[in-house]
């Protein structure tokens, strides 16, 4: 199939159900995002693609596949076929019965289009038979849905259709499949096609009879049919009725008859041919040997029927397309109609050569000359000619539109992990104003809280070990470090060795600073235990430092920028880290007044001197009393916030998600009680 029936059903999709359902349809079934319009796809694919839709939207498959052939109607229309479509026929019949020709025009544009075939048949009842033909087996529930969706749109009446049977067609060459389906149309009136037949074979006889009477039974049982629907639909005037006139005799001579039709062929029931135009002549000189029939020098290509007049007949109003046999590494086709001639026992091909292009024209080894001058090929020609080089205009402006949005995915793929590298080495709100060319000012923040930490004898462990086995441990715990600071929601300032830093409040300001600080150093010391000592085996041990203070933070340097903190608060911090203990967290006194009422194990150190400070009263951190070891590592799933901004904005959220509907709702039932909500 061409891509343009694909994209249809991308575009039901998305349309019925949702881009985010396509992407997931589209990854089930192993295809790609997009589909050229005239590249052919293997139908496996397009197979696939309904398979996985109906499995993903739990649809049976003749409900989708209908809902598919209303959309495929409406999608033809959109793609600028609504008014070819809409000159097809005035009603349902004409239109369906034109269908083929349609498929054999646009066969000229998509060669390899493989359509299926549709036959009208009405019942001595009166009833309206549809006939489907394709070789395409189980697709026949999209008839009804473009047939309801026609006779909706255009016709203004609906249409219902019941399978009346579905076997293999014996009728026509190869794998085929024939559906016959029972159509009942239903005007804008409310009355069915039978019954609408029904009234009008009464009001036909009633008027036969009073047509009888009045002019005594004179040309009445000759009215054509034309007259007798003028008379139905027009009673009591016959203005409007025609009669055509023929000939008695036919005043034309054979010669200019094959002159005028130079690719007509006549054949009687045996098939035994009688009369040829004669270009036809130049090309096949065998039909001009005795005795020779028409199915020993052509094959029916459409409609697939075997060569006999009986089915030729049964398909009498479809375009016949015929192909020669190779002769000399050529191969004719002709399109045109099948006339019987009832008197003569006979029928009459009249067709043209089947050429979709100069190239074709010449491949044959015809000339515009040969073609008869009331011959509308000659012009199609000339027109598919155009036809053609825009359609591969087309289609390498969709190919390349395709590269391009591959390549915009690349580039964008390419740009998150610029952006994800960006973000990891500067805050999000710097690192875009940087990328927007503007200068980042240095900023101060009244309070935060830092912490350094480094790993105990980590200067023994470097010249016990190969540098490869310090950065499997270096990496191992900084990674559940980093994942820490996702949790807590602080700052990774920077890594230098062992040595580790974070800040609480900045750069975006907070209240609980310290409390996330504090418990990111309580998940610091869990996740160390974890990580193994490569000279001993044992678990590592670490230092941690906090101290809460004033800093100065901003963007320093052009080729590698970072952002830094500073101030004394930074210096203090460190030396929180320097002076403290194997596996303990020191805190300065500044940080124990922030922690001292929040629920927090803290134990006095007492005074010790500190480098550069003099004597100072410190604390060491033990652990949190209110919240569990899960929580401060992040094990638990679907647990609430730790700080009150956290319980603030899932409060809201929860508040904007349940609660607000149905106070709005409640409000709106009882406007005039303001009380009890």
């Amino acid at each position: 199939m061409y891509g343009f029936i694909n994209s249809c059903l991308q575009s039901l999709v998305i349309e019925r159900f949702g881009q985010v359902t396509w992407d997931k349809l589209s990854t089930l079934a192993g295809v790609q995002d997009t589909f050229m319009t005239y590249t052919v796809y293997d139908d496996i694919l397009t197979l696939s693609l309904v398979k996985e839709a109906c499995s993903l939207l739990d649809v049976p498959a003749d409900v989708l596949l209908k809902l598919f052939g209303e959309h495929f109607f409406l999608f033809c229309k959109q793609a600028g076929y609504d008014t070819m479509l809409r000159t097809l026929g005035g009603n349902l019949i004409e239109f369906i019965g034109n269908l083929d020709a349609l498929h054999s025009y646009l066969a000229l544009s998509y060669q390899e289009m493989n359509a299926p075939s549709f036959r009208v048949e009405m019942t001595d009842d009166g009833k309206m038979l549809l006939h489907y033909y394709s070789d395409r087996k189980g697709l026949y529930h999209i008839v009804p849905g473009i047939m309801e969706a026609v006779a909706r749109e255009f016709f203004d009446s609906k249409v219902t259709m019941v399978v009346l049977n579905q076997s293999e067609e014996d009728e026509r060459t190869g794998k085929k499949e024939h559906v016959v389906f029972l159509v009942k149309q239903t005007n804008q009136a409310g009355k069915t096609r039978d019954q609408h037949n029904s009234s009008h074979r009464w009001v036909g006889e009633s008027l036969l009879r009073t047509m009888r009477d009045r002019y005594n039974g004179l040309r009445v049982a000759s009215l054509t049919l034309l007259e007798w629907v003028c008379l139905i639909y027009f009673p009591g005037s016959l203005q409007c009725t025609f009669s055509p006139c023929y000939p008695n005799k036919l005043w034309m001579e054979e010669k200019a008859f094959c002159n005028a039709f130079p690719f007509h062929i006549v054949f009687d029931e045996d098939l035994k041919v009688r009369q040829t135009g004669v270009n036809i002549q130049k090309f096949v000189p065998g039909l001009q040997a005795r005795d020779a029939t028409l199915d020993q020098y052509f094959t029916i290509i459409h409609p697939q029927v075997t060569f006999t007049i009986r089915s030729i007949r049964k398909f009498i109003n479809s375009q016949f397309v015929l192909k020669s046999y190779k002769d000399k590494h050529t191969t004719l086709k002709l399109r045109g109609q099948m006339v019987w001639m009832e008197s003569l026992g006979c029928m009459l091909y009249l067709c043209s050569p089947k050429l979709r292009n100069l190239q074709e024209l010449q491949d044959v080894g015809l000339h515009l000359s040969d073609l008869a001058q009331h011959d509308v090929t000659r012009d199609l020609v000339l027109l598919n000619q155009q036809r053609l080089a825009e359609m591969e205009l087309t289609n390498q402006l969709e190919r390349k539109k395709e590269e391009l949005r591959i390549l915009s995915q690349h580039l964008e793929a390419e740009k998150h992990k610029t952006e994800t590298l960006l973000y990891a080495m500067l805050p999000r709100h710097i690192a875009n104003q940087l990328k927007d060319g503007k200068s980042v000012k240095a900023g101060d923040f009244e309070v935060c809280t830092i912490l350094f930490s480094d790993v105990v004898t980590f200067t023994n462990i470097c010249a016990a070990c190969e540098p490869i086995h310090i950065v499997h441990m270096l990496n191992s715990m900084y990674s559940k470090f980093d994942r820490l600071t996702n949790i807590h929601d602080i700052y990774k300032v920077e890594t230098i060795g062992d040595a580790y830093m974070v800040v609480g409040g900045v750069p975006v300001p907070t209240e609980t600073h310290s409390h996330r600080v504090a418990n990111f150093a309580l998940g610091m010391r869990i996740a160390a235990r974890e990580v193994t000592n490569p000279v001993t085996g044992k678990p590592i041990q670490i230092r941690v430092g906090l101290h809460t203070g004033p800093v100065l933070a901003g963007v320093v340097g052009e080729k590698m920028p970072r952002y830094c903190l500073f101030g004394d608060t930074v210096n203090t911090a460190s030396r929180m880290e320097s002076h403290g203990l194997p596996d303990h967290i020191h805190l300065s006194s500044s940080t124990y007044s922030e922690l001292k009422d929040a629920g927090f194990n803290i134990q006095e150190r007492g005074q010790i001197e500190v480098k550069g400070k003099g004597q100072m009263t410190t604390y060491f951190l033990l652990g949190n009393l209110l919240v569990s070891e899960d929580s401060i590592m992040g094990r638990k799933v679907g647990g609430t916030g730790l700080y009150r901004e956290d319980l603030q904005k899932e409060y809201i959220n929860y508040m904007d998600k349940s609660i607000w509907p149905h106070l709005l709702i409640l409000e709106f039932r009882c406007p005039n009680q303001t009380t009890g909500v």
